[in-house]
């Protein structure tokens, strides 16, 4: 067949305007040096499917991902059947962005068969110098754009954007923070997917760089069923330890030796197995979370026993500034039935003070249930405690939550076992940002729903001085409001034990098995 490809031009175009999977290994067979592995042709066949309108791909380093999705394809969906008129090739930075672009340039002018075959090209800049490859024979132009440009509106005669190809739009540094990984979501649903039409083909590929970066946000959506499109995750080792690609990695010592020249583990197992390895520093981890989809029913013996929601204050309005955060939550069950469920969609603003109270006010009274009064927990230190005053004042139950000397991480520590444990539940929908600071902690810019949940869980932990048979319930039952106040003010505060070893050795029984 290939015999036939080199000798007869009619034939040959015909065969590789229909296959992308020929176009490649006709025109780029110098890149094929391995067999060609079976992830690889599925890649081919996605993009010959004219119904896919995203396709998200996340594969090991060294895939051929870029070879095949950045170069090829652009060049195939030309002069292939898709017959594409404009395109869109995004890079992080306007210089990965020309570089991609100057690959294909290098491979126009030096692959004689494939210039011939696609006919002249010439590049260009724009108005707003961009880089540009126009292929004049099928009236098609090829523009390279960073993730820093508006998009929206790009035309190339009457076409809008028909195929968009991302190529590591995001880096490690980029992923490190929310705000960086929200600005590069933003701009993709805000500018990106915009600039195309209906029939635009989209593709996102990369490697493994958060658990939150957007190729696992596009998973995520993908997967609901919100966004339409495939994603596609190719580890080299798959979970029965096979090789993806054999043809390249013939043997377990193959796999040794490439794991060997690259000499870190965890960039070993971030970009090559898809997988982010603990950080030691790491107080909760991801799979530590469990999830609910709808709240206990009465009759399931699961009594609701406490409602409570814990506030981080912060009253600056300064852009640059922390929020303030509300985080609540139910208490079902006794014993070791006891959970805690956190409600969705925190409060997590810049407010000003007084702002700050009518909101707590507005949350208790939304949160309350079954004739439960809500507790609020506020942090008792410095100016925050202006704060339970004028709740108290405005007749709010208010438990003051003391530091003692302890800063934010240290009192994430103390109720990491709860969540570990499955002890504390949360939402599917309505709590992501709670979650990723949880799990981001200490590498987050903002860390405010994190710090509010500590602050809601640690006075159900242990009261220094009350009786131990009282009940959570009796903390907010309306009856005993002023009574409870009036013993809260008899304590110095509340203690917080320490159960770091019970998850270590499992020597002392948590307290939230205890009776109450």
């Amino acid at each position: 067949m290939r015999s036939r490809m080199l000798r007869d031009r009619k034939y040959r175009l015909a065969v590789v305007r229909q296959s992308h999977y020929w176009f490649f290994h006709f025109y780029f067979w110098h890149y094929v040096k391995f067999r060609t592995a079976e992830f690889q042709r599925q890649m081919f066949k996605m993009t010959e499917d004219m119904s896919l309108r995203l396709i998200a791909i996340t594969a090991f380093r060294g895939s051929g991902k870029s070879t095949i999705m950045n170069m090829a394809f652009v060049l195939w969906a030309i002069l292939g059947v898709r017959q594409k008129k404009f395109i869109l090739i995004v890079g992080q930075t306007q210089a990965q962005a020309r570089q991609h672009l100057r690959n294909i340039k290098e491979e126009l002018e030096h692959n004689k068969m494939l210039h011939n075959d696609l006919g002249p090209f010439r590049e260009e800049e724009d108005e707003w110098r961009n880089s540009c490859l126009v292929i004049r024979n099928h009236g098609a132009k090829i523009m390279a754009v960073s993730i820093d440009q508006a998009v929206r509106g790009l035309r190339h005669g009457q076409y809008r954007p028909d195929l968009i190809i991302c190529d590591d739009i995001e880096d490690l540094d980029s992923v490190k923070t929310l705000e960086g990984r929200d600005k590069t979501y933003r701009w993709v649903k805000g500018e990106l997917l915009p600039a195309g039409d209906i029939n635009t083909t989209t593709v996102f590929i990369g490697n493994l760089l958060h658990e939150d970066c957007l190729l696992k946000r596009l998973q995520r959506e993908v997967e609901s069923g919100t966004l339409e499109g495939v994603y596609r995750e190719y580890p080299l080792l798959d979970r029965e330890e096979r090789c993806l690609w054999p043809g390249k990695y013939p043997n377990v010592t193959a796999i040794e030796a490439e794991c060997r020249r690259i000499g870190s583990p965890s960039a070993w197992y971030r970009e090559y197995l898809l997988q982010i390895l603990p950080d030691h520093e790491r107080l909760i981890h991801r799979d530590w979370i469990t999830y609910y989809g709808s709240l206990p029913l009465e009759e399931d013996d699961c009594f609701l026993r406490c409602v409570a929601t814990g506030i981080d204050l912060a009253i600056s309005q300064n852009d640059s500034a922390d929020n303030t955060a509300m985080v609540s939550g139910l208490v079902y069950g006794r014993g070791d039935d006891m959970r805690i469920y956190i409600l969705p969609n925190p409060v997590n603003e810049r407010l000003t003070f007084l702002e700050t109270i009518d909101r707590a006010k507005d949350t208790a009274a939304a949160v309350s249930k079954n004739g439960h009064k809500t507790a609020l927990h506020v942090e008792d230190v410095g100016y925050q405690h202006a704060l339970i005053e004028e709740l108290e004042r405005d007749g709010m139950y208010v438990i003051g939550v003391p530091p003692k000397g302890q800063d934010k991480r240290a009192r994430l520590a103390l109720i990491t076992h709860l969540i570990q444990g499955g002890r504390v539940l949360f939402p599917r929908i309505g709590c992501d940002v709670l979650v990723t600071q949880l799990v981001g902690f200490g590498s987050e810019r903002y860390d405010d729903l994190a710090d509010a949940l500590a602050i809601l869980l640690l006075p159900m932990l242990e009261l220094q001085g009350h009786r131990t048979s009282f009940s959570l319930a009796e903390l907010n039952r309306p009856s005993t409001f002023e009574e409870d106040r009036a013993e809260e003010r008899r304590h110095s505060g509340f203690y917080y034990p320490d159960h770091s070893d019970d998850r270590v050795s499992g020597g002392h029984e948590d307290i939230l098995s205890m009776q109450w």
